[in-house]
């Protein structure tokens, strides 16, 4: 137990200091120190009550998601029966009481239309989307499960995390927590970001793009008391556009929508230099989008936002190449929002705002200051009391203390975790802890020597013997830690982190480096009686 190689010295003595080292630069920021830019910066991030910032929980409407897959399968139902061989015609197609019906021109089709869309009503997956049923031997009505509502809903909200999380990252901000909570609500908590407002709009704009086909056909009278003809829809124009107030009848269907954008980016216009966002489609989207260029020369279309009309344009000849121009009533910031919306991708529901809270940075230096306080009284009242009551072995125990606090940043640091204020409260007790091991070692190897064992004999038998129960105990507190961080949420995570990590580093530098650096004084001086 006391033997220690030169081979072992140098590799626990390396990884000591790697750990002290990868703490560095946490420490000097906290005291204000810039650390080089030219050198690795691993850093332990301040969490939302530690550094202040904004809060904010989202939530979603179910009903939104199960209206959009009606008005999706109403599109594919329509292609799949129009490019039959030969083509099935259908007419009086409805999406109310959420559901989708439509009529058969021809009721000798209905065999071969119910055998087309098994697909879409089976789904992709083991989950069956959709009934399908036949009411007067024409009529075929698609009704969504419920099974395949939820699976919808929950695709949805896993989606919406992932565009959340993409848009915050655009921000360039650090360390922010994005976690699902319940079935429709996300939690979003972004640590050091003291304008929520900003916050809120980005995360509440859906940014869902889609380019669609003027209505020309429309009585600009029936248009404005809001009634639409067959086939088209009245969509409103954006507040701050020209035409704010009013509205345009525009045709539902054979648009392009933005899912095939690959960039979005803020610039000016070369003309008259406002604000605007140039985006860029894939190839597939491009192809689509020359389309219906090419087909619609001189003819209207419109560009809708969340469902407000930005602007609508003429075409005035085909736009090849997937380049295209967003123009409207934009600022800059604006205009850097919606890019960075469209980059990050359309949420698949709307997600409304239910709760909000901004977390000053005076509260957070406040709980640090409080508890170093109390990190650095206790730490000096458990190294004077270790020192006065053993010695040399306390000032070994305090060494190893320092190095463990040094350590556990240094892991925190490396693992790219979030200190948050139970985290401090891990700190404070992992000092404790760390001390108990020493405490168990050191009377251990007192009661060998009553016993009359020889002072090698008796430490090393100490630390064998005392070793045995401190592992027992921070098995136990691991066990402990584990669960606190699987069913915890935020905060409790953050305490079982800190004291997962002290377990390991505790024991490593409390069993490991003490008894190392017992075993070099022993053999160095070889002393006939310890003072313990």
């Amino acid at each position: 137990m006391l033997e220690f190689p030169t081979w072992k010295k140098v590799w626990l003595w390396g990884f000591t200091a790697l750990l002290c080292a990868a703490a560095l630069p946490s420490l000097l920021s906290m005291g204000g120190v810039r650390w080089p830019a030219n050198l690795p910066d691993p850093m332990v991030s301040l969490g939302l009550d530690l550094a202040g910032g904004s809060h904010i929980l989202l939530e979603a409407q179910p009903a939104e998601v199960a209206r959009q897959r009606i008005e999706n399968a109403e599109e594919t139902v329509r292609t799949v029966l129009r490019d039959a061989e030969p083509r099935i015609r259908i007419g009086d197609v409805s999406t109310s009481n959420n559901r989708l019906s439509f009529m058969l021109e021809n009721p000798g089709d209905l065999d071969r239309a119910r055998e087309l869309l098994m697909p879409l009503v089976n789904g992709t997956g083991t989950t069956r989307e959709w009934t399908l049923s036949v009411e007067d031997g024409s009529r075929v009505i698609l009704t969504p499960t419920e099974a395949g509502i939820s699976q919808a809903v929950t695709q949805a909200m896993d989606s919406a995390t992932e565009v959340v999380r993409k848009r915050i990252d655009a921000l360039g901000t650090r360390e922010p927590t994005i976690i699902r909570q319940g079935d429709t609500r996300i939690v979003v908590q972004v640590p050091g970001l003291q304008d929520p407002d900003a916050l809120k709009e980005l995360l509440g704009q859906t940014a869902r793009l889609e380019f669609k086909l003027v209505d020309e056909t429309a009585l600009p009278a029936d248009v404005q008391q809001g009634i639409a003809p067959p086939g088209s829809e009245i969509v409103p124009f954006a507040e701050g556009t020209p035409q704010q107030g009013s509205a345009l009848a525009v045709r539902r269907l054979g648009g392009i929508r933005g899912d095939n954008l690959v960039n979005a980016q803020q610039s000016f216009d070369p003309q008259n230099n406002t604000p605007v966002v140039n985006i860029q489609f894939d190839q597939q989207g491009a192809n689509r989008f020359a389309t219906l260029t090419t087909a619609n020369v001189n003819k209207p279309f419109a560009i809708i936002l969340d469902g407000k009309v930005l602007s609508a344009p003429t075409i005035n000849e085909p736009i090849r190449g997937g380049n295209a121009q967003i123009s409207g009533s934009f600022t800059v910031d604006t205009a850097n929002q919606l890019a960075i919306a469209l980059r990050s991708g359309a949420l698949p529901v709307d997600l409304a705002v239910v709760e909000e809270r901004t977390v000053g940075p005076d509260l957070g230096a406040d709980s640090i200051r409080k508890g170093m306080i109390a990190m650095i009284i206790g730490s000096l009242a458990v190294v004077v009391l270790m020192i006065v009551t053993y010695g040399r072995f306390g000032i070994y125990a305090t060494a190893a203390l320092v190095i463990n606090v040094l350590m556990i940043l240094g892991v925190m640091a490396i693992m790219g975790t979030t200190l948050t204020l139970p985290g401090i409260a891990g700190f404070v007790l992992t000092i404790g802890a760390a001390v108990d091991a020493n405490v168990l070692i050191n009377e251990r190897i007192r009661e060998e020597r009553r016993r009359g064992r020889r002072v090698v004999a008796a430490v090393e038998t100490g630390y064998t013997e005392a070793s045995r129960a401190i592992f027992d105990a921070n098995v136990t507190n691991f066990i402990a830690g584990v669960l606190l961080f699987v069913f915890g949420s935020g905060p409790v995570r953050g305490f079982a982190v800190v004291l997962m990590i002290g377990l390991f580093t505790s024991v490593f530098t409390a069993v490991t480096l003490t008894r190392m650096w017992v075993a070099g004084w022993l053999r160095k001086t070889r002393p006939s009686d310890i003072n313990i």
